[in-house]
């Protein structure tokens, strides 16, 4: 390869290779001279580019592959751009007679596309320098369009595109012509050439007016047509020409309308062309409304999907301002969408345009706004709810219901609640607490707005506003309670209306089941309000036939919700649930029989409903409070549940009697019943298998269903690897949520709330932004596919047979249609039966339970459906790793081999090659070995197939898999799969994509085989590494975004094993341009990548991104079509300028990244971006402080824009006003520029969040590194050194100010995030002294801005732990002795004194909005901080009380470094604490009671007090414990320092305590002292309450001290020895030590064990010090005694 490193060709090596190698020689050539010719020099360019061209034109015609024939033309326009341009249209010409040849071979087509591949490259590259030949060539490429096959259309059409780029508006003579000939191919059958057009015509648009004037409609037509049966990258690429066609035609570019007089295309046009598209599709026009409604026929799901994309990209397109100003109209066009009839025509059509309509919205609203105006948005969509609310009511209320056209405006109201709640809950919950304006605004009436449509008609609407409110509740967790307390009181309220009923039930649940999600949770209270309520509901149902239904459905309802509050709450309410659960079903036999005589359809239909929605809370209890599931408990759960099992097989004949609209209901019920079972262990219910079994196959294998209904599940079945063959990577697009509607099983994506009510307090599963379960008939089939598989291992091998045959014959009966759909839901189920052996590492059975098995999985290989062999592969592989029989093994792979050999056929080549990957893939490398031979050779030759694309994509995944599964096995298999791998990639036409990503999966396998000896530099692994670095670049250069996305995950290997050869500087910039790709697995492999490179070389990475930004102004580099449509392309000029990329500017790549977090919601994306910026924190931001401080100071600012923002019903700002006045045109340009400057869309709260975090990692980072980062003399001297010098130190004042922002914001995250920050600071500077002001300490100029800071986190409405951490704030302040003015320390000390009085006032305001565990941790905080507070007030009494007067004292420990002792003087602290001291003390021991109590092992439990302890409550107990494991220590230091200052005199008389303590818990406090709760109190004399306390507190450490668990802080261990030293000062505990020398012992050999566990010096100094005390006490002891 390194012969092929020189500027001209070595023609003499060439010749000396094989021919096979001969086209990687030429490559690797172009590849170098690509690189070169950039950087040469002119005059050696110039001499040898006679030469150069002769080589490289002689190339044109030795017929090359698409990889080289690209990078040929790049080279050959590069080299005239570079060189001269004497030669430049004899080349043109001879690149135009090869194309105009007749010669129709194939032989002769390489060389064609590699002459039309250079014309496009010359007129990219030079443009109108070649101007006069224009028309000719033009006219050159149309004529060869017309006659070409399907890939010479797509790359002549590709040509186009670029002969138009580079001519601009010169061309225009042409423009009519190519728009007359690209046009009908927007038809075209091969998908590849529908993609070329689209992006032809889109290059078109640019320049031709006519297409977004005149041609407008025809245009859209022709999208519409375009979209009909066409795959996800037409979609892509016709939706992006749609979109930005139709906003080019509302606001034309600049140019174009000043040379011609353009009449403009207005909103209500555009709009209404393409609303056409969504609800009519592509099937012609039809000018009136009228006439449009009364044509049938439903919409093509694809044109819909692809209109919709075109939607986001039109609005993308205009950009986010575009969007704020016309944002009700937008609106208000999309809901109406939803509305029309024609959307609408079933269900799950109905369902499927809401799906769209939602992502048309979340698309533009979610990434295109910031904060202020998605605020504002979530105004105007509150405004469209109330309008058809109103609307709504006026139908319902007008008695005269004959309006027939009312009833139908109601059932499409619901709709249109349905998108419009939904945005509007994503929207709360994006914006978290920054909403808060929305819902303390009384003019917007947000909750008025959506409570109202819980009485709403249609219950889709009603779970839609419930949904909604629980997203308010999320965002805003202090409405939570309130929230409840009102729906429950309007329940009761309106017990009578089945809406209302239905309605505050559903708001109920949702709010239950997002308390999760809330961590200070709600008053457990709240628990037995909903029980209560429940069993009303349940208990009055049967009074009223009008609710029977609605009151039943939702006192389960309730319950099954109240469940998900977990074991703490639901433990109180077990027993009577379980009688509950009893009741709903009959109790024997003779009951069950008694009742299908009784009854009629209705009250059967309440009877299921009720037990269904019995069977669901059961399901929730299972699932959510694991802990409770005793024995005892699973025993009396399965009575009803036996019952349940019993009763299906009396449903068929209850709905024969009573008719069949009973048959939703009977699949509920069995529904409910398999997802019970499915939860518990199969032991408790093997008794009833049999019948179980029986319905479960009777289900998925259809017997009693005349419908074709196909399980959603096989594809989650399959392995993740398979997407390519399955397409289920499209579950990993940002078009996830619409192109799941296109999917062929059964009711794909129309996920609804409607279908199960109970999914509403759910938790969500990942990735979805609205719970969305499937339709009952596919809900039914999933939950007894999924069932079966966990009852399978455990049935009996003769039952497994008795079924596997049953299956058989199952298939054989079923003909077409049903066929495939039995045979999908038979392999989902014996999949899942596998999958559950794996697990439970069982086997199959003996050999007729595997030869059923195995003709039913190899019938499947051969199965024209691809799903279906996909799986049949699947779960052959799975059989051989449940058999695990060698023998087994070789019958399966003998039997593929044979059909591989003999057969012709797509079909079972294509099943057998995947059976062979997945044998390999489930029994490894060892297991399968003595087959790789055979299977690699036959695979190889299968993979030249180059007839059949399928073969070779199917062909080449089961390499890549055998490739996986051998390991170092295979490495002799390396070099011919390589030499393949290579040769395909050169020749394989770039339009079968799923071939190239194959190779690209094939290729990453072979790298991690080789692993690290990639490094070495012997000539076979030189080979080897080059032949893996030219297939990365081929597969880098690749059009499709999933080929480019496994060339990254190639060279990630290769960088992991060998470093040194990867090129970063070439990779890195690459990546960057990625991360703005529409393809969100592209930017995921991206990120993925920039992460791993980062840890190890983080400078060179931002250093080569910076590079990008530098040659930004060059053409080449910026050439990189970026689609509008990826989230943050905002702004007008992106979606014209010809060479848009990544935008880098100075903030380099770390400001990009920053900038993603803003508009990405793939969580696994995010946390990649996280730690990719997390490692260029740790190696780059010591060095680089002011860069780093900068970035996050950006970022937090934009929180202080939020805080100051105008009231939302201000005016506008006059700028914006201004803007209004310019007409559209000059407001463009205008917009162009301000939009370069800063970035679209202000930073959110989470990515501020993450800022926040960061700065307090740097403050982290620079302890690491130089003390310098906190000495301000040695900053300064250093910084005079050396001017580049940075030092944390000389940041201080941004530091307090971003500090400041953070913990004064709206978001409560964002606050606790400053609060630490502020706290970090404080720890770190506060000894640092000022060397202008000796004495004086630098933070004392920041006095004001932290009083500021702590303020509002002492507000009445402020949550339990924002409060909490300001407390610890507090105390680090006051105790870090920079405070120097009397004053300034007041208003601190204050804070905590306000703080104190409601500790003492009991059940504050906080304590009625969050669960009462947060009111203890916030009582426990202020005690904790005053704690600390008088250790160091004692601290500094002490050392003034030692030392003389003048001396300033300076130890090394920030704390102590009081250096401001001339100002304030030293006792002034211990003032401020002295008057507070009787309370606190007081309350300092009931802490400590507390925490001893909440100590002891579990089986004292039941010896605790039955009312909680003195700030707990027995409900929150597990909570409580960790809050009092926090704070415990600094008070036991404290209380030991009281004692010890006042000599145990003081005496606690039980009505000081009562004064101190809170009347709910007298009875606690009084418990604890030793007394019964009901005999009066007795007073104890002052040596027994000394006695006690001594107990206390030598009882807390020594149990403490025994075990301190190894992350438990060091300052713990601390403080707990100083209280043992001060305690032992006092005479009191020497004596009482001394008289009970058995406490003495324990001490010593619990100081002992201490001493040998701990290392840190100044742990083992203390527990010196206390054996100290120990000592002096037994020796005074002995003198007295020798006395």
């Amino acid at each position: 390869m390194e012969l092929a490193h020189s500027l001209l060709l070595n023609e003499e090596a060439l010749a000396q290779i094989t021919e096979a190698k001969r086209p990687v020689f030429i490559f690797e050539w172009l590849r170098f001279l690509d690189k070169v010719l950039v950087a040469a020099n002119k005059t050696d360019v110039k001499e040898k580019q006679k030469k150069l061209v002769e080589q490289l034109t002689g190339l044109i015609s030795s017929s090359p592959g698409p990889p080289t024939r690209k990078l040929l033309a790049k080279n050959l326009a590069a080299l005239y751009s570079i060189g001269d341009t004497f030669t430049v249209f004899q080349t043109l010409d001879k690149c135009n007679d090869i194309i105009k040849s007749k010669d129709d071979t194939a032989a002769y087509l390489p060389t064609k596309l590699a002459a039309v591949a250079c014309v496009g490259a010359f007129y990219e590259k030079m443009g109108r320098m070649l101007g006069s030949s224009f028309p000719e060539t033009v006219n050159n490429l149309l004529k060869s369009l017309k006659s070409a096959e399907s890939q010479g259309r797509s790359e002549i059409l590709m040509s186009l595109q670029k002969v138009l780029n580079g001519l601009g508006g010169a061309a225009a003579s042409c423009h009519r012509d190519i728009y007359k000939n690209a046009r009908s191919l927007l038809t075209d059958r091969s998908m590849a050439v529908r993609c070329a057009v689209a992006k032809c015509l889109l290059e078109l648009q640019n320049e031709a007016v006519f297409m977004w004037t005149a041609e407008l409609e025809n245009v859209a037509t022709l999208c519409f047509k375009a979209l009909e049966n066409s795959n996800y990258g037409v979609r892509v690429a016709v939706s992006k020409l749609l979109g930005t066609v139709m906003a080019t035609a509302l606001i034309p570019k600049q140019a174009t309308v000043m040379r011609q007089n353009v009449k403009r295309a207005t909103l209500e046009e555009v709009l209404e062309l393409m609303a056409t598209g969504f609800l009519r599709g592509g099937s012609g026009f039809l000018k009136s409304g009228g006439e449009m409604l009364k044509v049938g026929g439903s919409v093509n799901r694809e044109v819909r999907v692809g209109v919709t994309q075109a939607y986001v990209v039109f609005v993308t397109t205009l950009g986010g301002q575009w969007l704020e100003r016309n944002f009700a109209t937008f609106l208000s066009h999309v809901l109406d969408l939803v509305s029309h009839p024609r959307a609408t025509q079933t269900h799950v059509e109905a369902v499927y345009s809401r799906r769209c309509v939602s992502f048309i919205l979340r698309a533009t609203v979610g990434s295109l706004l910031g904060e202020k105006a998605q605020i504002a948005a979530a105004k105007d969509i509150c405004q469209a709810i109330g309008k058809q609310m109103k609307a709504v009511e006026a139908v319902v209320n007008d008695a005269n219901s004959e309006n027939k056209s009312g009833a139908a405006d109601v059932a499409a109201s619901q709709h249109v609640m349905v998108c419009a709640l939904q945005e509007l809950g994503s929207l709360v919950q994006s914006l978290n607490a920054t909403a808060s304006p929305l819902i303390q605004e009384p003019s917007i009436g947000l909750l008025e707005t959506v409570t109202s449509v819980l009485l709403h008609p249609s219950m889709a609407a009603r779970l839609a506003a419930a949904w909604c409110l629980r997203c308010v509740a999320v965002a805003l967790p202090f409405q939570l309670t309130p929230f409840l307390d009102r729906c429950a009181e309007r329940l009761n309220n309106l017990k009578t209306s089945p809406e209302a009923v239905s309605g505050y039930s559903f708001a109920m649940a949702a709010l239950l089941g997002g308390v999760h999600q809330c961590p200070l949770g709600i008053p457990h209270a709240k628990g037995k309000m909903v029980v209560s309520i429940a069993e009303d509901l349940l208990r009055t149902a049967a009074q009223n036939s009008r609710l029977s239904l609605q009151r039943t459905q939702a006192g389960w309802l309730l319950l099954g919700a109240l469940m998900t509050l977990g074991p703490s709450v639901v433990r109180y309410h077990l027993p009577k649930m379980l009688l509950l659960w009893r009741n709903v079903f009959p109790r024997s036999l003779k009951e069950l029989e008694a009742e299908k005589a009784r009854g009629d359809s209705f009250t059967w239909q309440v009877t299921l409903e009720g037990r269904a929605g019995a069977l669901c809370a059961m399901r929730s209890f299972v699932a959510h409070c694991p802990e409770l599931l005793t024995e005892d408990v699973i025993r009396k759960l399965m009575t009803p549940i036996e019952c349940a099992m019993t009763m299906m097989s009396h449903i068929p004949s209850v709905i024969k009697a009573h008719g069949a609209h009973l048959k939703a209901s009977a699949a509920m019920v069995r529904l409910r019943l398999y997802d019970i079972l499915a939860l518990l262990p199969p032991k408790t219910y093997e008794g009833s298998f049999n019948a179980l079994l029986r319905e479960l196959v009777a289900e998925f294998t259809l017997t009693d269903n005349s419908a074709n209904t196909t399980t959603s599940l096989l594809r989650s079945l399959c392995h993740y690897d398979d997407s390519v063959l399955l397409g289920s990577w499209l579950q990993e697009t940002d078009h996830k949520s619409i192109e799941d509607q296109l999917q062929p099983n059964s009711a794909s994506g129309s996920g609804a709330l409607e279908h199960d009510p109970s999914s509403i307090y759910l938790r969500i599963p990942a990735g979805e932004a609205v719970p969305g379960p499937l339709p009952l008939g596919v809900s039914v089939i999933d939950a007894s596919v999924a069932l079966f598989g966990v009852v399978f291992p455990h049935v009996s091998y003769k039952h497994r047979l008795q079924m596997l045959d049953h299956f058989a014959e199952c298939v054989k009966q079923a003909k077409g249609v049903r066929q495939q759909a039995v045979q999908l839901n038979i392999f989902t189920a014996v999949l899942s039966a596998l999958k559950g052996l794996a697990e439970n590492k069982s086997t199959l059975g003996p050999e007729e339970v595997r030869k059923s098995a195995l003709t039913l999985v190899m019938g499947a290989l051969d199965n024209p459906n691809p799903i279906l062999r996909c799986a049949a592969g699947e779960a052959l592989g799975r059989m051989a790793q449940v058999v695990g029989e060698a023998s087994f093994i070789a019958r399966m792979a003998q039997y593929s081999f044979d059909k591989l050999k003999s057969a012709r056929d797509v079909v079972s080549r294509t099943g057998h090659s995947l059976a062979l990957g997945c044998l390999h893939r489930y029994v490894g490398g060892i297991g399968s070995g003595q087959h790789l031979k055979t299977s690699v050779s036959i695979l190889l030759a299968l993979a030249q197939d180059g007839t059949s694309p399928e073969v070779q994509t199917w062909s080449l995944h089961s390499l890549a898999l055998i490739v996986d599964s051998s390991g170092p096995m295979y490495r002799g298999y390396v070099e011919p799969t390589l030499s393949l791998v290579l040769t395909l990639l050169l020749t394989v036409p770039p339009s079968h994509t799923e071939v190239h990503q194959c190779l690209g999966r094939c290729l990453g396998a072979i790298i991690t085989t080789v692993g690290p000896e990639l490094q070495g530099n012997g000539a076979t692994i030189s080979t080897i590494r080059s032949s893996c670095l030219v297939g990365c670049a081929i597969t880098q250069d690749h059009s499709d975004s999933l080929v480019q996305a496994a060339a990254i995950s190639c060279l990630q290997q290769l960088h992991m094993f060998a470093p040194r050869h990867v090129n970063l500087s070439s990779l890195v910039p690459s990546l960057c341009v990625h991360l703005c790709s529409s393809h969100l697995l592209l930017r995921r492999a991206a990120v993925a990548c920039l992460r791993q490179l980062a840890q190890r070389e983080a400078a060179e990475v931002c250093e080569y991104a910076m590079s990008l930004a530098k040659n930004a102004g060059d053409k080449e580099n910026s050439g990189i079509n970026m689609n509008p449509f990826a989230p943050g392309a905002g702004s007008r000029r992106d979606a014209h300028s010809r060479h848009q990329g990544v935008n880098i500017t100075e903030t380099g790549l770390e400001g990009v990244l920053f900038g993603m977090l803003d508009r990405e919601t793939d969580r696994k994306l995010c946390s990649d971006i996280h730690d990719t910026l997390g490692h260029m924190l740790s190696s780059l931001a010591v060095e680089n402080l002011s860069h780093w401080l900068m970035l996050c100071k950006d970022v937090l600012a934009a929180s202080s824009d939020m805080s100051t923002a105008a009231p939302l019903g201000g005016g506008k700002d006059e700028e914006s006003e201004k803007k209004d006045e310019m007409d559209d045109d000059t407001m463009f340009t205008t917009l162009g520029e301000e939009d370069k400057s800063k970035p679209s869309v202000a930073p959110r709260w989470a990515t501020r969040v993450f800022a926040a975090d960061c700065l307090c990692r740097v403050i982290m980072l620079c302890e690491n590194a130089n003390k310098a980062h906190f000495d301000l003399a040695l900053a300064r001297s250093a910084r005079l050194k050396n001017p580049k010098n940075d030092f944390l130190v000389l940041h201080l004042s941004d530091l307090i100010r971003m500090a400041f922002m953070a913990a004064t914001d709206h978001s409560n995250q964002l606050r606790m995030a400053g609060l630490q920050a502020l706290e970090d600071i404080i720890k770190k500077f506060a000894s640092v002294p000022e060397p202008e002001f000796p004495g004086h300490v630098i933070l004392e100029q920041y006095q004001a801005n932290v009083g500021a800071a702590l303020r509002p986190a002492f507000s009445q409405d402020t949550p339990s732990d924002i409060t909490a951490k300001a407390c610890q704030v507090c105390s680090a302040w006051i105790g870090s002795g920079v405070v120097s003015d009397l004053n300034d320390l007041r208003r601190v000390h204050n804070l905590l004194v306000s703080s104190l009085d409601k500790v003492q006032a009991g059940k504050g305001s906080s304590s009625q909005l969050y669960r009462e565990s947060a009111t203890t941790m916030e009582k426990l905080a202020v005690l904790k901080a005053w704690a600390e507070v008088y250790v160091v007030a004692m601290k500094i009494k002490k050392e003034a009380e030692t030392k003389p007067k003048h001396v300033l004292k300076s130890t090394e420990e920030d704390e102590d470094d009081f250096g401001t002792i001339d100002e304030l003087p030293p006792d002034s602290l211990i003032t401020l604490v002295q008057p507070e001291l009787p309370a606190l003390s007081r309350l300092w021991l009931a802490a400590l009671k507390d925490y001893a109590l909440l100590t002891l092992p579990a089986e004292f439990a039941t010896q605790l007090p039955p009312d909680g302890g003195a700030f707990y409550t027995p409900e929150t107990i597990d909570t409580a414990r960790l809050h009092y494991r926090n704070s415990w220590a600094p008070i036991l230091h404290a209380v030991a320092l009281w004692l010890n200052s006042t000599g145990f005199n003081a005496s606690e008389s039980t009505e000081e305590t009562a004064a101190a303590i809170p009347n709910s818990q007298k009875r606690a406090t009084s418990f604890m002292l030793n007394q019964a709760p009901g005999t009066p109190p007795t007073t104890k004399s002052l040596p027994e309450i000394n006695k006690d306390r001594m107990h206390l507190i030598l009882g807390v450490s020594i149990q403490f001290l025994c075990s301190p668990r190894p992350e438990e802080p060091v300052e713990h261990v601390t403080s707990c020895l100083q209280a043992l030293h001060t305690l032992l000062d006092s005479p009191c505990a020497r004596i009482h030590i001394a008289e009970d020398q058995l406490l003495g012992v324990e001490l010593l050999s619990v100081l002992h064990r201490l001493l040998l566990t701990w290392d840190p010096a100044s742990v083992q100094l203390l527990v010196t010090g206390v054996v100290q005390q120990i000592m002096k006490m037994i020796l005074r002891k002995k003198k007295i005694l020798l006395l």
